[in-house]
């Protein structure tokens, strides 16, 4: 065997593994979304007759052959081609807009808040201060914790009859607008962590010569901050967001566990709408259609920054 060989086979692998578990969907997907999907089930009754021990008819007193009913049931399932309506469909349907709605407050609010907390902590931890390494130890937990278990938790933190913070009065789950506050507020506490890890960091990797220096001019730490940490820290800033963009767009977990896309649609998100449409309504070509747009969004939004964060550093 040769050493080119040898690196094909351990390849292999990964090869199929993304053939199968992403190329394939993907492609499947697509060809679902120009078609309607229809599956019923269909059932048909055939008499046949009783037969006894032997084999042979029972007869009834009248000496007729006894029968019975056999049911017998089959899943039927009928591609009707749409070309492009599906996706047409997703401009003329008032759901599938105000789940855009949501997604994008969402996404501003939250992806915005993790970004200037996450960076305000880190410029404050990033200091000497007692037990410094415990804290951050302490600050990065909710990373770890699985989305829906962070929705339960929330859950039961937020309901309304009994648990803790009952006592505010405030209707968290209940009202639209609170409901929608509550699910901003559990990813900010889940992702927070994560930009101030990434933001912390890269403030240790700057220079701090540069930093000593650029105190000799002057004592404001918030010039400092402005004119000489900022830009340096304009590289990861760009990447933190583009990450936390990727997935807050693509917000389920929190909502599905937290608040059921409840009260009536205030916090179904896009992802959400389109769970709903194809796994739960069975409009398997409409929920295609609508992820490929989220696709489409996502690519060109990822392309945008990338394309300004080259002429940046070009």
């Amino acid at each position: 065997m040769t050493k080119n060989q040898a690196k094909l086979i351990f390849l292999l692998p990964a090869v199929i593994w993304v053939l199968v578990f992403t190329v394939f969907p993907l492609g499947y997907s697509l060809v679902i979304s120009f078609h309607n999907l229809e599956s019923k089930v269909e059932v048909t009754r055939t008499k046949v007759p009783v037969l006894d021990d032997d084999g042979n008819p029972v007869l009834t007193r009248s000496g007729n052959p006894r029968t019975r009913t056999v049911v017998e049931r089959e899943s039927v399932s009928t591609w009707t081609f749409m070309g492009g309506k599906n996706f047409s469909r997703i401009f003329n349907d008032n759901q599938a807009g105000t789940s855009a709605r949501v997604t994008v407050i969402f996404v501003l609010a939250a992806v915005s808040i993790q970004l200037v907390l996450g960076m305000g902590l880190a410029v404050l931890f990033n200091r000497r201060l007692p037990a410094r390494g415990l804290l951050r130890s302490v600050m990065i937990l909710p990373i770890f914790a699985t989305p829906i278990a962070v929705g339960y938790l929330f859950f039961t933190i937020f309901f309304e009859n009994g648990g803790p913070l009952s006592w505010t009065g405030i209707p968290w789950l209940s009202q639209a607008n609170w409901a929608l506050f509550s699910v901003i507020l559990v990813d900010v506490w889940q992702w927070t962590p994560f930009a101030f890890l990434v933001f912390l960091a890269a403030l240790q990797g700057i220079d701090e010569e540069q930093l000593d220096a650029a105190r000799l001019e002057t004592s404001s730490e918030r010039k400092i901050f402005w004119y000489i940490v900022l830009p340096a820290l304009q590289p990861v800033i760009i990447i933190v967001l583009l990450l936390r963009l990727a997935e807050a767009i693509k917000l389920f977990d929190i909502p599905f566990a937290l608040t059921g896309g409840g009260p009536g649609i205030a916090t179904q998100s896009y992802t959400f709408f389109a769970f709903r449409t194809g796994l739960r309504f069975f409009d398997v070509g409409y929920a295609s259609a609508m992820s490929y747009v989220l696709l489409i969004v996502v690519m060109i939004i990822v392309t945008l920054f990338f394309t300004r964060l080259r002429r940046s550093y070009a």
